[in-house]
């Protein structure tokens, strides 16, 4: 069964655009003018991905975003006439996965949507496959999926792609101190070097996730410099 993908855009020429090259690569494709009604129909159609503009009549997509959010942890991919450093760090903290600027290259956008797929799925890797762990922290590659574990059991913590890419990263490569462009070149893409800010702000919405989950986990501020996680206290 084909990925299906809510497009999201008051340009009606932008939406056409994008569901051709999306339907050309197998992807089935369901248009929004506005973020009112994909919103409704998100928990109907349950999509695979959502392709969001910006600036929209009515609610906006940083606050379809944030509501998505609320609810579940599908990838978001921001497309956007603007060019704020502000707005690609409010896209971040909403928990998009990437942020592309208008005018933007079609063939890019399906490789972007490629590429959070082939993150999303693990599509080479055993269902079973346990991965790094760090404290009570325990990854399942493969799912996607940061647990924490304990006596009773483990609890799976809900984190955006973006989210889990950081902590996978951090978790495999622990007792190592990253610079925040080091992440950002790192981990997700070249078009946000220069935006540290943006790593301080991700770093701020995993660390109250993981307080409200009550962990021993902690991601470390190496002042200066940036970020470490450690197998024990600091």
């Amino acid at each position: 069964m084909p990925k299906l993908i809510f497009v999201i855009d008051d340009e009606k020429n932008i939406r056409e655009i994008i569901r051709s090259y999306l339907e050309k690569e197998g992807f089935s494709v369901m248009e929004f003018d506005t973020a009112e009604p994909a919103l409704e129909a998100f928990n109907r159609y349950k999509p695979d991905m959502l392709v969001v503009d910006i600036m929209m009549p009515g609610m906006s997509g940083f606050e379809l975003c944030n509501e998505i959010r609320k609810i579940d942890n599908t990838p978001i991919i921001i497309v956007s006439a603007r060019d704020e450093e502000l707005d690609r760090i409010l896209g971040i903290e909403m928990g998009a996965d990437h942020y592309m600027m208008k005018p933007f290259s079609p063939r890019e956008l399906v490789a972007r949507v490629k590429a959070v797929f082939r993150r999303v799925d693990g599509m080479n890797e055993e269902k079973t496959e346990v991965g790094p762990e760090c404290r009570d922290l325990k990854i399942y590659p493969s799912q996607r999926r940061i647990v924490k574990v304990a006596e009773t059991g483990e609890t799976e913590l809900p984190f955006t792609a973006m989210e889990y890419d950081f902590l996978f990263y951090m978790i495999t490569n622990k007792n190592r101190a990253f610079t925040r462009n080091q992440l950002l070149s790192t981990i997700w893409d070249y078009q946000y070097i220069g935006d540290t800010r943006a790593v301080d702000d991700l770093v701020k919405r995993i660390r109250k996730k993981l307080e409200a989950a009550d962990t021993a986990f902690q991601i470390n501020t190496v002042w200066g410099y940036g970020y470490k996680v450690t197998d024990t206290a600091e």
